[in-house]
């Protein structure tokens, strides 16, 4: 029988970790399912999901341990369906709290962040930052898509941003 583990990886970003990681799982008869990884203020951060047969799951371990320079926490993961999700796309002038205000009204009725990218680069026209996530949601069956809609432009008004939900 397979069993599934995530593997959360950091460590100081170097050319090379991919090959590591990917090798080690090969190596200890691991298969690489899916991940998202990132550069991110110098370091490598990650997320894997792997799935390996129950009697070569604690040699998988011990190989990721081993990994030099990386820190490595591996969790048991589950076989779920994927909820179907809802696009959210917010972008406008960076300011503290707009994650925290758009992530608050979300919590609030339920739903689901299933994937959360966020940027800040140089906004031209106005010499600035500019912020952008891009999400995908998963809403809850009882929770209107436009009452939501309605919910976070009005936040969009206060944070001077503007949000496009699309289903």
């Amino acid at each position: 029988m397979t069993r599934s583990l995530v593997l959360t990886v950091i460590g100081p970003d170097r050319p090379g970790i991919v090959d590591l990681l990917s090798r080690t799982v090969n190596e200890a008869g691991g298969n690489w399912l899916e991940s998202q990884m990132s550069r991110l203020a110098g370091q490598f951060a990650g997320i894997l999901r792997v799935e390996c047969e129950d009697e070569k799951v604690e040699a998988l371990r011990a190989s990721i341990d081993a990994l030099p320079g990386l820190r490595v926490i591996v969790d048991e993961g589950t076989e779920e369906e994927t909820p179907q999700g809802v696009h959210l796309e917010v972008v406008g002038g960076d300011r503290p709290g707009i994650v925290r205000q758009i992530a608050g009204k979300l919590a609030g009725y339920g739903v689901n962040v299933l994937r959360l990218e966020t940027s800040r680069t140089g906004a031209p026209w106005s010499g600035g930052a500019l912020f952008r996530a891009n999400a995908l949601i998963a809403v809850p069956p009882e929770v209107s898509l436009d009452q939501l809609r309605q919910e976070l432009e009005a936040i969009a008004l206060d944070l001077m941003v503007e949000v496009k939900i699309a289903d």
